[in-house]
């Protein structure tokens, strides 16, 4: 079983779009609720990790209207330069697709560009539901399945990894889990750039979905079995710890799972404010070891690329 030492930054929480499901975003005209960071303020959160052995920043948040392309190149460099060895894992599809359009440069153009900053992989986030049917009820304004898979596979063209997610658990039926997963298989098939497929729990509280129930410990380890058997041109399918409990993580390793994430170290907002199990999320290295050694798995330390640095 997999995990990494990592941490979050989340630029801000601003937001130009209203997803039902979000209890994290804040509309620019309420951006005073809000927080944006400046570029000085995260580059303050990297060097509370120098001299520690993390391996992975994860940089995602909300699509802020006037954060720029040339604002995160920036930051990039910036994080780059201070720590050359951190691999930068940043940006999903949604903040990608509003700033390159924003730019006006294409998905391949956008990139590269960002690349050449310094981004390494991409995460998974922003997927959601492909299918037209359930995504225009729940995120309509934001890009849509094709522009997702189009910058993943962009991505995955300039020898860059990244991952996929999909939210389940709200007014999705079997169906459009299975499309959104054969859309999925389909690009690894023909690009085999996805690590890691990571399915993610709708979570209920403060948003406009709170009517709907969340889905059952039952239903969510089917989930992952399904998951680990359709998805099987996927190394990598990933329980995200803080999302479903310390004890429901070690439970998932028994249905497909591989991967319970990383330390975190409390530095995510978006699970812990939709009322994830977790509220304030962060575990030692010596925690997590434990945790995936009591339900008798082998516990080693990754790094984002799965590169094998420690078996315990």
């Amino acid at each position: 079983t997999y995990f990494n030492r990592n941490f979050h930054i989340e630029p801000t929480n601003v937001c130009v779009f209203s997803c039902k499901f979000c209890s994290y975003s804040k509309l620019y005209a309420h951006r005073e609720d809000g927080w944006e960071l400046t570029t000085a303020q995260m580059l303050d959160i990297v060097r509370k990790y120098d001299g520690q052995p993390v391996t992975e920043v994860h940089i995602v948040g909300g699509v802020h209207p006037k954060l720029t392309l040339e604002f995160f190149a920036d930051l990039l460099r910036k994080i780059r330069n201070h720590r050359p060895d951190l691999h930068i894992k940043g940006f999903t599809p949604v903040e990608l697709d509003y700033m390159f359009r924003k730019a006006k440069v294409t998905v391949e153009e956008g990139m590269k560009y960002l690349q050449e900053a310094g981004l390494d992989s991409l995460p998974g986030g922003g997927a959601e539901i492909f299918h037209p049917e359930i995504r225009q009820q729940i995120a309509n304004d934001k890009v849509d399945a094709d522009g997702w898979l189009h910058i993943h596979r962009a991505a995955h063209e300039l020898g860059m990894h990244s991952n996929a997610t999909m939210l389940y658990g709200h007014i999705e039926k079997y169906e459009h889990r299975i499309d959104h997963m054969e859309r999925l298989r389909a690009l690894q098939d023909e690009t085999g750039g996805f690590n890691t497929f990571i399915p993610l729990k709708f979570r209920n509280k403060d948003n406009e979905m709170s009517n709907v129930p969340e889905s059952s410990i039952i239903e969510d380890m089917k989930m992952y079995a399904v998951a680990r058997l359709y998805m099987d041109n996927f190394p990598h399918l990933k329980a995200y710890w803080p999302m479903l409990g310390r004890q429901n993580a070690q439970l998932a390793l028994s249905f497909g799972v591989n991967d319970i994430d990383g330390t975190i170290d409390d530095s995510t907002k978006i699970y812990s404010m939709a009322g994830s199990e977790e509220q304030t999320p962060s575990m030692t290295t010596d925690q997590l070891v434990s945790l995936i050694k009591q339900v008798k798995r082998r516990p080693v330390e990754r790094d984002t690329l799965y590169k094998e640095l420690t078996a315990y």
